[in-house]
């Protein structure tokens, strides 16, 4: 076997499941309109044209909207006050209505050739009067709508987070230190698009890679010590996760980091409560870091996360982000040094940080009252 192939023993063979349906929750989606409609009032608009990925996946609560991963989506959506409307070309009419259309939605065609912006806008003007709100006049409060997510959504969300702790468990306990970081990604790849998800991110690095931050897989083979992280798409949601496997004894140096890191990420969920802005949240990971004996400049050498969702950070947290936290919202923050990160896609509950990328296979230590992933010792 060639040892860039995958393994297809260590794939999965789901069972066979029915055609698929629009995941949407009925409840969940009068929810979101409603919040979308205050946005119009609040614009004294009457109709809003929804473009990007992330703003159509939630508002249509989980339906694919694209064909290349790469790509623009193939559908718009325009909000107006007598209902909503998705227009698509021609081509993807038929599998949208079948599988991706939600209850109450109105499906509009367009040539596959045709301008799909421009034809959703002209059926907004035509039904208004007017030239509809462009999504970008209002990306915050967009982000804002989506923020605490509903009791379908976080299902959803449960249940992909779970999907792929359990595939990098699989995937890292038959890693081997021969194999090549390409063949690891690679099977990574494979769990998960057998579970239906979408690998958005795929990252690895051996030992002869550590110091990498944004790992791109190779041919090089892992060696001792390897970092897998992914961020998987389903139903419009995204996971994200980071896991390490070592095939000899941690040095000593190795433990003491991985412990620092495992603390800076418990400080960071501490100052993750309802009503602190991202850009204070910022300032508390500075600090913890210089706390935890990384530096203070530590920070600047890679981003460390924030809320996520629909979009695999929704935002990036910075200085100036002066988004709100609020109870219901998911998170994913990615504290690292060198050689060392940690990573989970979280949930802030009335009890706190609840982790939804958790596999109880894999090991852990306690960090302040929570359970945190440790490197697999193979």
């Amino acid at each position: 076997m060639n040892a860039d192939s995958i393994d297809i023993a260590r794939t999965p063979r789901p069972e066979a499941t029915p055609a698929r349906t629009a995941p949407g929750v009925p409840a969940d989606r009068a929810v979101k309109r409603r919040r979308v409609l205050d946005i119009l009032n609040a614009a004294g608009r009457d109709s809003l044209l929804l473009t990007s990925h992330t703003a159509l996946t939630w508002y249509l609560d989980g339906s694919r909207v694209h064909i290349s991963l790469a790509g623009d989506p193939v559908a718009a959506v325009l909000v107006a006050r007598d209902g909503d409307h998705l227009v698509t070309f021609n081509n993807e009419a038929g599998r949208i209505a079948a599988e991706e259309l939600p209850d109450g939605v109105s499906l509009h065609e367009v040539p596959w050739y045709g301008q799909l912006h421009d034809a959703a806008a002209g059926l907004g003007r035509d039904l208004t009067g007017d030239v509809p709100l462009d999504e970008a006049a209002v990306t915050a409060e967009l982000r804002a709508a989506r923020q605490p997510l509903l009791p379908g959504e976080s299902a959803r969300y449960a249940r992909l987070s779970g999907d792929l702790a359990r595939a990098m468990t699989d995937v890292l306990s038959a890693a081997r230190p021969e194999d090549t970081e390409l063949a690891l990604a690679a099977a990574l790849a494979s769990h998960l698009v057998a579970a239906g998800a979408e690998p958005l991110v795929l990252l690895c690095s051996g030992s002869s890679r550590s110091g990498f931050r944004h790992p791109l897989a190779t041919h090089a083979p892992v060696g001792r010590r390897a970092m897998l992280v992914a961020c998987a798409r389903r139903d419009g949601l995204v996971a994200n996760a980071t896991r390490w496997v070592r095939f000899d004894a941690a040095t000593p140096a190795e433990r003491d980091a991985e412990s620092r890191i495992a603390a800076v990420e418990a400080d960071i969920f501490d100052a993750t409560v309802p009503g602190v802005r991202l850009a204070a949240i910022l300032a508390e990971i500075t600090a913890a870091y210089a706390r935890h004996g990384f530096g203070q400049g530590q920070w600047e050498l890679h981003h460390q996360g924030g809320p996520a969702g629909y979009a695999g950070r929704d935002p990036r947290i910075t200085a100036s982000a002066e988004d709100a936290v609020v109870l219901n919202q998911p998170f994913t923050w990615n504290p690292s040094g060198p050689g060392v990160k940690i990573e989970d896609t979280v949930q802030l509950s009335g009890s706190g940080i609840r982790v939804l990328t958790a596999d109880p296979r894999w090991p852990s230590a306690p960090v302040n009252g929570l359970e945190r992933p440790i490197t697999l010792q193979l």
